[in-house]
């Protein structure tokens, strides 16, 4: 792997509690500046990893750099340089949202001249500002997550593990908290690990993802390229004007001799590799065919996931 620019870099992790392994010879490498997915089913090892990448569970076997320190020797100064948001956050609800940041400013030594600022800062930012006197313990569950998260970046870390940070929101507060850290990532910089079941956010928003299963690696990647990986062949909807149908017909044969299955009034369909979609389409054109839309039916990632879960299952 090249370690050249790497927020985390995982060689062969393990991490084995008796006879499971939470954690089984993972390796990957998170560059600097992006939005990681680590997706898997409940007890597949995400949050296990989180632990020994943040040096709070030592390892069975295999190593880990994360931000060029090694989370079993430098735990504690690594936990001062990443911030952690975990499923469940534990807020002090007896005390207002302001008195919560100066407690986890405190805790990591912000210097104290800084401190009102710095929470006054976050407070604006997660639009918590008019209601910063308030006790925590009135806050919905959407503003709770979003102090949370203030309160992870009090420091200002330059890598966040995000363990489920849109669980139970409803869709404004889940789409506030995926602005949030697509600003954290594109405009600050920082590299953000996200664990999630919500496949649909991990393809709008990361970079790369892991796919775990019972701890182990079964697949890496841009969402993109696990998706072409998984489905190099996609099913395309061709509509054509309905007078050229007999022409279409005659005219579309894909490269392994398979043609345009006729659908009726003017619509085809085909399985076809990408990169043979413009044949198909200039060999219709050039039949003087009028083609009015073309659509590939693309697997998502929710798709891939769901298929590869079906695999390691028949195992």
């Amino acid at each position: 792997m090249n370690t050249h620019n790497a927020a985390i870099l995982a060689t062969r992790l393990s991490r084995h509690f008796g006879t499971t392994r939470a954690v089984d010879e993972l390796s990957l490498e998170v560059p600097v500046g992006t939005i990681f997915g680590c997706l898997g089913h409940n007890g597949a090892g995400k949050t296990t990893t989180v632990r020994l990448l943040n040096g709070v569970l030592a390892p069975t076997g295999g190593s880990a750099q994360v931000l060029g320190l090694d989370p079993t020797t430098a735990g504690s100064v690594l936990r001062h340089r990443t911030g952690v948001l975990t499923e469940t956050p534990s807020l002090e609800e007896r005390l207002t949202a302001r008195e919560n940041l100066e407690i986890y400013a405190d805790l990591y030594g912000l210097p104290k001249a800084e401190v009102d600022q710095r929470v006054t800062e976050l407070l604006e930012m997660f639009e918590l500002g008019d209601r910063a006197a308030e006790k925590v313990g009135g806050y919905s569950r959407g503003m709770k997550q979003r102090l949370a998260l203030a309160r992870a970046l009090i420091h200002r870390p330059e890598l966040l593990f995000l363990d489920e940070p849109t669980s139970g929101l409803d869709p404004v507060a889940a789409r506030q908290v995926n602005d949030l850290i697509l600003r954290l990532s594109r405009r600050e910089g920082r590299t953000v690990f996200l664990c999630t079941h919500n496949l649909v956010e991990a393809q709008q928003l990361c970079d790369q993802v892991a796919v775990l299963e019972h701890g182990r690696l079964v697949a890496l990647g841009t969402p993109r390229e696990l998706i072409q990986q998984a489905a190099p062949r996609v099913p395309v909807a061709i509509e054509v004007n309905p007078q050229d149908v007999t022409k279409a017909t005659a005219a579309a044969t894909g490269p392994d001799g398979s043609g345009l299955e006729h659908q009726g009034d003017g619509l085809f369909t085909a399985h076809l590799g990408r990169e043979d979609i413009p044949d198909a389409l200039k060999a219709l054109v050039t039949a003087g065919v009028r083609v009015y839309r073309v659509m590939p039916q693309e697997p998502s990632l929710e798709d891939v996931y769901f298929a590869l879960h079906e695999k390691e299952t028949e195992r």
